[in-house]
């Protein structure tokens, strides 16, 4: 299963249904219906071999990847716009009800999937 880290408060923002779009500069490979496994952490993590400890919020598919609008700032609660940034508007989200404790990495990356088999999920959307 993939993994994709992301800053606090954003990770808590997705689980919660409030950011609705997650802003990137590059496309995810992912396939249609992937599952990804949303994991917070903080601090922003700034090289590729770079680790934390982070926490797994929720567990994610991707809808439409696009371009970045000016009136997506409040989907992504962004706080600018910037051209040159995609817009990748999530799919569906199951927020995990009993977060827990898991290595967060740069960019997606690979975790073993049986850490989610005991998790309880609730459908946001």
């Amino acid at each position: 299963m993939k993994a994709l880290s992301i800053v606090r408060p954003a990770g808590t923002q997705i689980a919660n249904g409030l950011k609705t779009l997650e802003i990137r500069r590059w496309l995810p490979e992912v396939q249609a219906g992937e599952e990804i496994l949303l994991v917070e952490h903080e601090p922003f993590l700034t090289s590729d071999r770079q680790e934390e400890l982070g926490t797994a919020v929720a567990v994610i598919t991707f809808g439409e990847i696009r371009e970045f609008r000016r009136e997506d700032i409040p989907q992504a609660c962004a706080s600018y716009y910037e051209d040159g940034w995609l817009a990748w508007a999530f799919k569906t989200i199951k927020k995990i009800d009993n977060p827990f404790l898991i290595r967060a990495a740069r960019k997606l990356y690979e975790i073993d999937d049986t850490v989610i088999h005991s998790v309880s999920l609730t459908k946001i959307r």
